[in-house]
């Protein structure tokens, strides 16, 4: 059993901008903290035997320059590797190439963070359409997975249950806050609030199946 409301409240999203060479860019920022050692979270997200057991298999070359591969996912180049503290890869699906930056830090209360930035450069009527939420539920779903397997030792998380799962009541509540979520994270950024939570809506419709939410028909003034 999975508890959707302290998986929800348990992870930060924040959104942003950054300026690169090919001009702004949008990034999204996810974290959370599991309560792990540092060397056991670094391992978990950069070995190919564990990243299998909780996200996707994964080929290639995971060190600094080489090439890897998530299996019907996105693929890129290791950019930069400081164990254990933080890598950065591109992440490039078809044709289009963005960008992750992970970062792992203790707590001082115990645990460590795992924080991932997105970056991305997305053009305005795609965020407009369906916001951070695009991408950042998909993150949220991970998170999940990497903390399923964190707190099973490092046991392997059965993707026909997660897919079983995402699927149920409790898991497209589970989506539906996420894309709540990164609503309000791009309202705190500046978005327009009834824009965000349109965008959010037709996330949550575009992830589980449901009818897209219709805009309230406006009451005439008496």
């Amino acid at each position: 059993m999975i508890d959707v409301n302290q998986q929800i409240n348990a992870v930060r999203r924040r959104v942003g901008k950054r300026v690169l060479e090919a001009g702004e860019a949008r990034v999204q920022t996810i974290s959370r903290v599991y309560d792990t050692t540092l060397e056991d979270l670094w391992e978990a997200c950069t070995k190919p035997e564990r990243i299998a057991r909780w996200f996707l298999p994964v080929t290639g070359d995971v060190h600094v320059g080489g090439r890897y591969q998530l299996q019907g996912n996105a693929g890129g180049t290791v950019e930069r590797c400081d164990p254990p503290k933080s890598f950065a890869a591109t992440w490039e699906y078809g044709t289009e190439v963005s960008w992750i930056e992970v970062r792992l830090t203790p707590e001082p209360t115990g645990g460590t963070r795992f924080e991932l930035d997105h970056i991305a450069h997305v053009d305005d009527e795609r965020w407009a359409q369906f916001g951070p939420g695009a991408t950042g539920v998909g993150w949220d779903l991970g998170l999940i997975g990497l903390g399923l397997h964190l707190a099973s030792g490092g046991a392997s998380v059965d993707p026909a249950e997660v897919e079983t799962w995402s699927t149920s009541d409790e898991g497209r509540q589970f989506i539906t806050l996420s894309s709540q979520g990164w609503a309000d994270a791009a309202i705190e950024d500046g978005d327009d609030p009834a824009a965000a939570k349109a965008a959010a809506g037709r996330t949550t419709a575009f992830y589980t199946g449901a009818p897209e939410p219709t805009a309230e028909a406006e009451v005439p003034a008496e």
